[in-house]
């Protein structure tokens, strides 16, 4: 049975979720035969304490924690100050790995950013290579320097989290999202207290995809703190995953043709996903009230198959609705080059990686949290607590995303619950435009805003450099309604 894949006594489920959980291994016997809370831990090869230059302990707040770090070799990548190494948990034997860029600009004064990559499982230094890190990696393994870096104008850190996603390992069991919010908050708070320098400008987070999960999280875990030894101004979250409830409504409408793309299903295909979407919705509403496991992974496998499976048939891309997927990793080939590149022996020795082989992706970690029932949990309800303590959101999508499309993502910040939800839903569509050009549409009331990205899917940075970078050079400098 598939309970008991999962160490439950089945006596102790009650009958209609036995019975929904024996109908989804009934409809999904492979993803269910699969149950695991647990990866397959990589192969290491620690480093002695003599290869990092500084090793950062905090034993009155976090002792367990310790952050290793070092000034990785000339790569070519930028001509910034840089670092890298890990956060090592002792107790859970979890380690992340992380690698900073300073800004271009004037890294005394300008901005901290934290970039998380989604997934869940995958590293963040697709971010850094394939988006909106300093350079980009070519054919031939070299790099390409970004002029839309952004880094131009505010130092970034790249964190791969959770443990076994990218250089980060652990031989334990992984973590969901609240407790990766505790191991966030203690790698910040040793960083900033070994390099002090960092502390004093503003300090934001922002990522994508799943990261709509963890940046909510992570930032309350922040602000619960008064102690911190840094600054948390804003979160930025672009074609993120935040309010499935609201965000699986809009699954066909993208694919048939409502989102500003034609469509890419025929009407039955396209009724078949109305015809769904009843129980879809009491599935993932079961899943908001309860939060458990047992409501939540059949909500998860039964959307995912019904609102995305028909369009992944169709073998278009799910992260830009007007390219075929092209192969390689996640439908992108460079992602592969960037692989090969992160494997180097050269590479890995400059970071300090402690892995024998980096993956951009891990699915094992990606398929636990969907069977912890992370995947729809209703983590939108964290973002109500960041605005009513007044820290500025920014949501911003990319067009021709479908996995994470803007549609849902605009619907969900009309539909969230805050003092300011009246306000926010009267509030003007504007356009946003860069050097005379309009580059997509703008919503906003206080510190909340949603952004459109015309022409863009789900990696915004990777497909409009240019605006992505004036959208946080903007959002960086307090300007939330891009006048």
């Amino acid at each position: 049975m598939a309970l008991q894949a999962l160490g439950e006594k089945v006596q102790d489920v009650p009958f209609g979720t036995r019975e929904l959980w024996n109908d989804m291994a009934l409809r999904f016997p492979n993803i269910v035969s699969q149950l695991s809370f647990f990866t397959n831990p990589p192969k290491i090869n620690p480093r002695p304490d003599s290869e990092w230059e500084y090793i950062v302990q905090n034993k009155a707040k976090f002792d367990q924690h310790t952050l290793k770090i070092k000034s990785p070799a000339d790569l070519g990548i930028d001509d910034v100050k840089q670092y890298s190494g890990y956060l090592d948990v002792e107790d859970e034997d979890k380690h992340f790995f992380f690698w900073f860029f300073e800004s271009r600009n004037d890294p005394k004064n300008d901005p901290i950013i934290l970039w998380l990559n989604g997934g869940p499982g995958c590293s963040s230094l697709t971010g850094l290579f394939f988006e909106l890190g300093p350079s980009f990696i070519n054919e031939t393994l070299q790099p390409v320097r970004n002029p839309y870096s952004w880094n131009s104008n505010a130092s970034v850190i790249f964190l791969d989290q959770p443990v076994n996603v990218g250089y980060s390992y652990s031989s334990g069991k992984i973590s969901d999202t609240v407790a990766a919010g505790k191991d966030v908050h203690a790698f910040l708070n040793l960083f900033f207290k070994q390099f002090p320098e960092y502390a004093e400008p503003d300090f934001h987070i922002a990522g994508e995809s799943y990261a709509g999960h963890y940046i909510p999280v992570f930032a309350s875990e922040i602000l619960s703190h008064d102690d911190n030894n840094f600054n948390l101004t804003s979160v930025l979250i672009g074609n993120g995953l935040t309010d499935p409830l609201t965000q699986y409504d809009y699954y066909e409408p993208m694919a048939c043709g409502r989102g500003g793309a034609p469509s890419v299903l025929e009407p039955e295909q396209c009724q078949d996903m109305i015809d769904a979407q009843p129980r879809c919705n009491s599935l993932i509403n079961s899943c908001y009230e309860s939060q458990s496991v047992w409501s939540c992974v059949p909500a998860a496998l039964y959307c995912n198959n019904k609102m995305m499976g028909p369009y992944q048939q169709t073998g278009k891309n799910v992260y830009d609705i007007r390219t075929e997927c092209e192969g390689g990793s996640l439908c992108y080939i460079e992602l592969d080059w960037i692989d090969k590149y992160l494997n180097t022996p050269e590479v890995k020795r400059a970071v300090g990686a402690e892995v024998d082989t980096y993956e951009g992706c891990n699915f094992d970690v990606n398929r636990n949290f969907l069977f912890a029932g992370d995947w729809m949990k209703p983590y939108h309800t964290a973002v109500i607590t960041l605005l009513e303590q007044g820290l500025p959101v920014l949501i911003y999508a990319g067009d021709k995303d479908f996995i994470c499309n803007w549609l849902g993502n605009e619907a969900w910040t009309k539909e969230l619950e805050w003092s300011g939800k009246k306000e926010f839903g009267k509030a003007p569509i504007k356009s946003w435009t860069v050097d005379g050009e309009e580059v997509g549409k703008v919503t906003n009331y206080e510190h909340f805003t949603f952004l459109r990205v015309y022409e863009a899917g789900h990696m915004v940075p990777a497909d409009q450099g240019k605006a992505s970078l004036n959208m946080l050079n903007r959002w960086i400098n307090g300007e939330y309604s891009y006048k």
